[in-house]
């Protein structure tokens, strides 16, 4: 069995953290090159150029992308021939955080309590999802949220008998709604199935997978296809001021669930869709 100490894990989230606030993933930066090139707008392309711009300056001058520099949430994949040594895995993975948010200077966003309103001062408590699955590495995925784009994201618990027109409208309606509030162009994640809480951890999820990377499910990929274009039909466009480019991608993540139930929950992330993922 193999061992890893949480000295490791705490040195990699802070580093993750760092990173993934100060430069954007590969395909999610050549998503908004390429909309830049497709972008029918003038005022859009323009906007576009300006996103390119401030890319390019976080990563020389090694600041933030985006002023919110978001929620942490990690995914942690955990093999079950995997030792786990040193402290509490949690209180490591918090560690972590806040080492990344002071070391990076990177603002503290989370308070301790929702309705008092007090200042955690280092932003944690991160927010932390676990899988159990096969081997003996430690797959970690850091995606601080900023929540102007968290707070357009909704939950449709819609019946069986509304089908797949019934999950578009819900998709591409959380969109129109959002307009100019979600700083677009977004990144659009869906969850569909499961249960209530299910379908939204999978729309969380479905915003870390590559642009790229379309489901391995046929009528899935169709799916994301289809609702892109829709999305990108409702003219919003980059900042909301008109154009073509109102989402970079749409990836949607799906689960079993009830005979009774169509769970769809839809996660929007401005073009700021931070995460990185490194392996143990």
């Amino acid at each position: 069995m193999r061992t890893i100490h949480t000295d490791e894990i705490i040195n990699n989230i802070k580093e993750m953290c760092i990173e993934a606030n100060l430069y954007l993933s590969d395909d999610v930066e050549k998503a908004c090159l390429h909309a830049k090139e497709e972008e029918k707008s003038p005022l859009g392309r323009q906007i576009l150029g300006q996103l390119e711009e401030n890319m390019k300056i976080a990563g020389e001058e090694k600041i933030p992308i985006c002023q919110d520099t978001g929620m942490t949430v990690v995914f942690l994949k955990i093999g079950q021939d995997l030792h786990i040594d040193g402290e509490n895995l949690e209180v490591a993975v918090n560690e972590g955080i806040r080492r990344g948010y002071e070391e990076g200077y990177l603002r503290k966003s989370v308070v301790s309590d929702p309705i008092l309103r007090e200042n955690t001062k280092d932003n944690t408590p991160g927010i932390i999802h676990y899988e159990i699955v096969s081997g003996e590495k430690l797959e970690i995925t850091v995606a601080p949220k900023g929540f102007g784009s968290e707070n357009m994201s909704r939950i449709y618990m819609l019946k069986p008998s509304d089908g797949i027109e019934g999950v578009k409208k819900a998709i591409v309606e959380t969109v129109a709604l959002a307009g100019p509030n979600a700083c677009p162009p977004m990144v659009v994640g869906v969850g569909i199935g499961g249960s209530f809480e299910k379908c939204a951890i999978l729309a969380k999820k479905a915003l870390t997978r590559n642009l790229n990377r379309s489901s391995s499910l046929p009528h899935i990929a169709r799916l994301e296809q289809e609702v892109l274009e829709e999305i990108n039909s409702l003219g919003i466009g980059p900042a909301g001021l008109g154009g073509s480019t109102t989402a970079l991608g749409v990836n949607i993540e799906t689960y079993p669930t009830h005979i009774a139930g169509l769970p769809v929950a839809v996660n929007i992330c401005c073009h700021v869709n931070r995460h990185v993922k490194r392996i143990l």
